[in-house]
């Protein structure tokens, strides 16, 4: 059964019951599956009758409910749909509308002053309006094929222009056949928590995963986000099973002692993409959320959301630092590669390269870039799409472990060295809570030295030297205990402890406003 199908149905067996919610600080709005399919179907009918050709829609938006029936419409329709945050900046948002030029912008917030060229643009009000009484037509002929294109997510480029991954209905699909084997069964209704904006690709994993099973997405607007709080009265109430963020955020949620199942006594997933999990944030949930599994995940945008995946127990945390991302999923195969494109024996690092049922098909509207990432494999006499990610690892008993991106590699006195190490032996010793670390340049851009930034439980404890505040001898007792894992120039210079560390909207931490405290 594809997505489609799959929503279909359960707007058949759950017409009443909540298929979104959207959640900020002053408002709650939801939406029942039986309005997800009329909303839909009035706006792809809309779509069809008005819209010539099959160029990709553009949402623009926040979580309004009728965002997500939008998203359905449109592949209803037979179109690729891209969605857009408002947290997108206005330059980027041109970039992306003048590269999709559609003939489609669908607005659920005022549009910054873009041209849209010759698109029609709706508003939030024209999208209600149709939503509620609009005709319909049958639909089912025009539903978006298994190899056609069902989202376009633009992530960053190395140019500066943003990049747009096309992702098929094929690879949704895939995906998600192997997603649900994560899910904890959760008797009256699975409920998924999402922090991610919907134009960040970790949003796929808990919409299309409760579309499919028939769920609640709970989603949790930006501004609620900024008060924790209100998030903690809402969660409280949510009646969550599957928790789905990135690392970072649940850490931040863990700083408070009631992030626990006492909060949240339905929860049984935790499922983490986009950053490392640590050791130390995996034991903490498992100890606070007993009845709940934590999955590690892996996977980049270009190969819809994750493509392995492992559950962390008591026994893999005290087997593995760091963590292992998992075994690849049904349809997709790991290799390891060197800089030749050879595969490399089993435990050596190397370029990660993805092949399987769920690599995009490459980049909107871009040859040139599409050549340089994607590839085929043959794979027993079947061609496949590859991948090569930009991520360095390794293999060891065909587990994947991730160590970094490779651009986020650096060389400091002749000696290369990989961030992500750094932060991942600082994250071992005992009071840390979240780290990160960031390299100091010269004038000509070499780099000079090293700086860390801890969040410590509090007050500030480095191993047996409590202070009130840390001082010069907590960071030399600091770089002593480093001394047994890291090479000495590896040692950060200048080690700052910080209340929390800044993150991006899609929940990540922000190096770059890092770098200005």
């Amino acid at each position: 059964m594809n997505i489609l199908e799959s929503i279909a149905s359960n707007v058949e067996a759950y017409p009443e019951r909540t298929a979104y919610v959207l959640n900020a600080p002053d408002r709650t709005e939801s939406i029942t599956w039986s309005e997800l399919g009329a909303h839909s179907d009035r706006m792809g009918s809309y779509i069809v009758q008005n819209i010539p050709g099959k160029k990709p829609v553009v949402i623009y938006g926040h979580k309004d409910p009728l965002m997500i029936a939008s998203f359905v419409a449109c592949s209803k329709s037979g179109r690729a749909y891209c969605p857009v945050d408002v947290s997108v900046p206005e330059g980027r948002l041109q970039d992306i509308v003048g590269e999709v030029e559609p003939d489609l912008v669908i607005a659920f917030e005022e549009l910054p002053h873009i041209d849209c060229g010759d698109a029609l643009v709706l508003t939030a009000d024209d999208v209600a309006r149709i939503a509620a009484g609009g005709d319909t037509i049958d639909l089912r002929p025009h539903w978006i094929g298994a190899d056609d294109v069902y989202y376009i997510i633009f992530t960053s480029g190395s140019t500066g222009k943003p990049k747009g991954v096309q992702i098929t209905r094929d690879c949704l699909d895939n995906f998600i056949a192997w997603g649900k084997t994560m899910c904890t069964n959760a008797d009256e209704g699975y409920v998924f928590v999402n922090q991610a904006p919907y134009s960040f690709d970790l949003s796929v994993m808990d919409l299309y995963l409760s579309l499919s099973l028939g769920g609640t997405e709970y989603a949790l607007s930006k501004s609620l986000l900024e008060s924790m709080s209100t998030l903690f009265e809402r969660l409280r109430t949510s009646e969550a099973t599957v928790w789905v963020s990135t690392p970072s955020f649940v850490e931040m949620c863990l700083a408070d002692p009631s992030f626990n199942e006492a909060l949240l006594p339905r929860m049984r997933t935790f499922l983490f993409c986009g950053e490392t999990l640590t050791n130390r944030t995996a034991e903490r949930l498992i100890e606070a959320f007993p009845k709940a599994e934590v999955y590690n995940t892996y996977g980049p945008t270009e190969s819809t959301v994750a493509v392995t995946g492992i559950l962390v127990t008591p026994d893999v945390s005290a087997t593995h630092s760091p963590l292992p991302v998992g075994r690849p999923k049904p349809g997709t195969i790991i290799r390891i590669v060197d800089e030749q494109g050879n595969d490399v024996p089993q435990g050596n690092k190397g370029e990660i390269v993805i092949v399987g049922d769920s690599v995009s098909v490459g980049y909107f509207h871009d040859e040139e870039r599409t050549r340089k990432a994607f590839s085929t494999y043959d794979v027993d006499g079947t061609i496949m799409r590859a991948y090569r990610t930009g991520d360095e690892g390794y293999l060891d008993d065909d587990l994947l472990f991730y160590s970094g991106r490779i651009d986020l590699q650096i060389k400091m006195h002749g000696y290369r060295i990989e961030l992500e190490d750094i932060e991942a032996n600082i994250a071992k010793l005992p009071g840390v809570v979240r780290v990160a670390v960031l390299p100091v340049r010269k004038p000509d851009g070499t780099v000079r030295s090293l700086s860390a930034y801890l969040v410590m439980d509090a007050p500030a404890v480095v191993m047996d030297a409590p202070s009130e505040t840390f001082t010069s001898k907590d960071a030399k007792e600091l770089r002593k205990q480093l001394a047994s894992s890291l090479p000495t120039y590896m040692i950060p210079k200048r080690i700052r402890i910080v209340d929390d560390l800044p993150v991006t909207n899609n929940g990540k931490i922000d190096r770059k406003k890092l770098a200005t405290l």
